[in-house]
């Protein structure tokens, strides 16, 4: 993959170096709630790797508890000036020309596909933790996308974590990563998230309230696939090899392969992103058809 070919985006916020973003589990809403403990490993278990935390999704886990998450507080003008250089290290060059990849997918094909225009997401760089949107973001939670603030935030670090824990290596494993939070984000401008949000909670158990997560995250894997396929359609950056990174990373991302990993056993009712073939299967999807309408995972809960 090409990516030093592709445009910068402007709308990277980096917060590297600017310490920790407050304590607590790492959580939206500061800290672990009404939670039980064996409900927070889980949750770090499956969030560790990409696609949106399960908390995140429906509001933070002091919202599903009738609390209500500490909000970001602005910035004072000469940090946000600061955090709005462009990157001048390679991680935050490639995930900058990543995001703007897709505004410029995103922003031809979602209104052709759809009749909805897209507006960009901003993506936020740190080190460590930093708060959002949700409450707090610490690194252990993994990439993810806050539908309150509309960020996608990303520990660089992560990247480094792949390779080292999961064997997932490559570029374009690694704009996967990126493309994934930004299919929330286009769940988001589709008014996809906020109706999931309101079936969650009411859902009647836990295990359909994951079985609805992992609706969204197999969506938003579909989706990453659909810009794969028109970027390369455009710009012509990729090759199989390419394709391989991003199926080898959503094979050891998969619910069965990190529990097995981290248990032993797999629990499919716990699932919360989908197992590995699922992962791959919806990637592939959306890769082939090129087409937002081939994404809905919601028609049928076996695949």
């Amino acid at each position: 993959m090409r990516w030093e070919d592709l445009r910068s985006s402007d709308n990277v916020e980096d917060r590297r170096g600017e310490g920790g973003g407050g304590g607590g589990m790492g959580f939206p809403g500061g800290g672990a709630g009404g939670l039980g403990i064996g409900t927070i490993v889980v949750l770090l278990i499956v969030s560790y790797f990409t696609g949106i935390n399960p908390a995140i999704l429906i509001g933070g886990a002091e919202r599903i508890g009738g609390g209500r998450g500490q909000q970001e507080q602005p910035a004072d003008p000469q940090t946000q000036a600061k955090r709005r250089q462009a990157p001048t290290d390679e991680s935050g060059r490639f995930a900058s020309k990543i995001l703007g990849n897709t505004e410029d997918v995103w922003s031809q094909i979602l209104p052709q596909q759809t009749g909805k225009q897209y507006t960009p997401t901003t993506l936020v760089l740190y080190t460590g933790g930093t708060r959002s949107g949700c409450g707090s973001a610490q690194a252990a939670m993994g990439p993810f996308y806050c539908p309150l603030d509309k960020k996608v935030y990303l520990d660089t670090g992560f990247f480094k974590e792949m390779a080292s824990k999961f064997g997932v290596k490559g570029d374009f494993a690694y704009a996967y990563v990126i493309a994934h939070e930004v299919g929330h984000h286009v769940q988001d401008v589709l008014g996809i998230l906020g109706k999931v949000q309101a079936r969650q909670q009411q859902a009647s158990s836990k295990t359909e309230a994951n079985a609805l997560s992992v609706r969204i995250e197999l969506m938003a894997d579909c989706l990453a696939g659909v810009w794969a396929k028109n970027s390369n359609d455009k710009y012509a950056e990729l090759d199989q090899g390419d394709i391989d990174e991003a199926l080898n990373a959503a094979a050891q991302i998969g619910d069965d392969a990190l529990q097995q990993r981290s248990r032993g056993y797999v629990v499919p009712d716990s699932f919360t992103h989908g197992s590995s073939a699922q992962r791959q299967r919806w990637f592939m999807a959306g890769y082939k058809s090129g087409q937002t309408k081939a994404c809905d995972t919601f028609r049928t809960a076996n695949n």
